[in-house]
């Protein structure tokens, strides 16, 4: 068996188990990385004045990083630009948010073909390479363009959105096109796969072979086929619940013990997002409070939001619009020893995450769009078996469709998500432990290590010639 070669936006560290990041590409990629001796490719997160395609390699433990640095140009166009200002709104549908500037589709472009002719010379004839995510969605078509045979895979973490929303976007037909240059492509969940599928029959008049991979199939479309599957992405599991009874983990939990001075915590972790909900979830929160008298005082809302992607307006506009609401509600409703919420803008560790989950009575998880959402498992992993807390999760992320037993809401909905949250409040014992042990059964059977030997057992069983991605072709 050839390597893999994983190529994505940015890299992590493969050897990192405790991880910084509350989002799960590092922490899963590590794993397989691990597995099958590989090689993960992406940009250096510097920018240069001048491109010149310099790889920078460094070799850890089982796996080798090599990286390429951008220009400040790149960087503006492909990422600030096409990627964040114009497919991740459109991907979580906020089309109201999206850019469509030509000189970002230019740069996206641009910074696809780099990539591929950089990452050429790393290739070797029995390499299997597994492309990440919405920043390189046309790279399989560069890299065939100079010539490469190997599978190819891709898996798209966030959502794919509904045909109508997709067909706003100029050139929308050449991106999915450019599908059609991978041998597998892999999506979070079937809600995904649908929208997806949906769009090959009703915008690029195509076909799909439906009941392959895990209910997806062949999709045929010009002149070119391709397999589908639903790949649903997990935690490393016993990692992450072996860290949650740790010594750093430990400690955040005997912090949080002090601090709740016999209160009950509602926690959120999230990136600082609008895909995110967390203005909905406040606004939701203040609708319990409001309705829920007795829980003054005896209550709190942790929320914490990782600050993002700085440099677009539309993360400085979410930042203030939440610090408005949340200096609002506590105005409201505070008193001299108690806010209703705790409203903070840094990272923390997993480990210290984990310590921190394991004292919530509720895990709040209330995205309007997400691709997975691995905070939600997160929550489930660390708390303890005996008095576990409650999972409140949005129908509208990917999890929901795994993690039936959370009281699953409508994060549009300020009524459901209040009424969730006095239900999980008032939750007895026996029903919460019945919850979570359907939950972290899930949680361990569905763990990245099945994610990762899913994807590339179909992919490593994918025809990768020519003649097999053509539509006219025998199957």
């Amino acid at each position: 068996m050839g390597r893999l070669i994983v190529i994505s936006n940015r890299v992590g560290q493969p050897d990192d188990t405790r991880g910084a990041s509350v989002g799960g590409l590092a922490m899963a990629l590590g794993a397989a990385l691990r597995e099958y001796n590989g090689i993960w490719f992406g940009w250096s997160g510097r920018t240069v004045e001048t491109f010149t395609g310099q790889l920078s390699v460094q070799r850890g433990q089982g796996a080798t990083i090599a990286t390429v640095d951008l220009e400040e140009q790149d960087r503006d166009e492909y990422y600030n630009g096409y990627a964040n200002r114009t497919l991740w709104p459109l991907f979580h549908y906020r089309i109201d948010l999206s850019a469509y500037e030509r000189s970002f589709n230019e740069g996206y472009a641009r910074v696809n073909a780099r990539f591929a002719q950089t990452v050429l010379p790393l290739l070797e004839p029995d390499d299997f390479i597994w492309v990440h995510d919405y920043h390189l969605i046309p790279l399989a078509r560069e890299l065939r363009r100079r010539g490469v045979k190997n599978r190819i895979g891709f898996f798209l973490h966030i959502p794919w959105p509904a045909r109508r929303l997709f067909a706003t976007l100029p050139l929308h037909r050449e991106l999915v096109e450019a599908v059609f240059d991978y041998d597998l492509v892999g999506f979070q969940s079937h809600d995904s796969l649908s929208a997806f599928e949906d769009y090959v029959r009703g915008e690029a008049e195509g076909e799909i072979d439906s009941g392959g991979i895990d209910s997806g199939g062949i999709a045929q479309a010009f002149g070119r086929r391709v397999r589908l599957g639903v790949f649903p992405i997990g935690l490393d599991a016993d990692a992450f619940m072996a860290a949650a009874w740790g010594e750093a983990a430990a400690a955040w939990r005997e912090r949080m013990r002090v601090s709740l001075a016999g209160r009950r915590m509602i926690i959120g972790v999230d990136r600082l997002d609008y895909s995110k909900g967390l203005e909905e979830r406040f606004l939701a929160y203040e609708e319990y409070l409001a309705n829920t008298p007795e829980a003054l005082e005896q209550v709190f809302l942790l929320q914490i939001a990782t600050p993002s992607r700085d440099e677009v307006e539309a993360y400085q506009e979410i930042r203030a619009r939440l610090d408005a609401v949340t200096g609002r509600i506590n105005g409201a409703f505070a008193t001299p020893d108690w806010v209703p919420i705790r409203y903070v803008n840094r990272t923390y560790r997993r480990d210290e995450l984990a310590g921190i989950y394991s004292m919530a009575a509720i895990g709040l998880v209330t995205p309007l769009r997400d691709g997975m959402n691995l905070v939600a498992k997160e929550y489930v992993a660390a708390q303890p078996p005996e008095d576990p807390g409650v999972l409140i999760l949005s129908r509208f992320a990917g999890a929901a469709e795994q993690m039936e037993e959370a009281l699953i809401v409508n994060p549009f909905s300020r009524e459901e998500v209040s009424d969730a949250i006095e239900a999980g409040l008032a939750m007895p014992r026996d029903e919460r432990v019945r919850r979570w042990e359907s939950l972290i059964e899930g949680v361990r059977r569905h763990d990245v290590a099945a994610w990762r030997d899913a994807f590339v057992e179909a992919l490593l069983a994918a025809p990768c010639s020519p003649a097999d991605r053509l539509a006219t072709a025998e199957p």
